[in-house]
């Protein structure tokens, strides 16, 4: 029973962490906002952010009040399945470390699979713009860009994705050892 009830608050908790950090990344992109995907997640995410941003201001494009209810909400899912478990292990300061950790690596399978989506799509799709494609595309370059600079060209093969995917996967696996 208790594994089910585990099942189901990662689903529930980690579908709403990620429905903020995509709020926020929305913001610190500067995606379409008109993009039917990015209205759909401002809408939904706004009866909660909507009032912290009266009091939490944005700094430049990051909005923080998206980021702290993402954090927010990840701590609630440690805190809560930690008291299904070992409920004799709940501590503020570990709650809020796990909370963190828990918020990056959503952050970071966000990104892991959008890029991973893009690649297949490029092969599969090829000139075809849906519109979530064209939005993942707008949050993933802020991670790309950088890189293009720096790698030579190599005409049509782009290797960026392959580098950037590498990173990640190294930066998830560190911040699995800090879980």
């Amino acid at each position: 029973m208790i594994n089910t009830l585990s099942l189901v608050l990662e689903i529930v908790f980690g579908l709403a962490t990620l429905l903020f950090i995509a709020r926020f990344l929305l913001q610190a992109a500067r995606a379409d906002f008109y993009n039917p995907l990015s209205q759909a997640i401002v809408k939904a995410s706004d009866p909660i952010c909507g009032p912290l941003r009266s009091f939490l201001k944005p700094i430049n494009n990051f909005d923080i009040a998206s980021i702290l209810v993402a954090w927010l909400i990840a701590c609630l899912y440690f805190t809560l399945t930690l008291w299904l478990r070992a409920p004799e292990f709940l501590s503020p300061g570990l709650i809020a470390w796990a909370g963190l950790i828990d918020t990056l690596m959503t952050l970071l399978q966000f990104y892991i699979f959008s890029i991973i989506i893009i690649a297949i799509a490029s092969f599969v799709a090829q000139g075809s713009m849906h519109p979530a494609l064209g939005l993942l595309h707008q949050l993933n370059e802020p991670l790309m860009t950088p890189l293009r600079k720096i790698l030579p060209s190599f005409g049509p093969l782009d290797l960026t994705p392959m580098i950037v995917l590498l990173i990640l996967f190294v930066v998830r696996d560190v911040l699995s050892r800090a879980y």
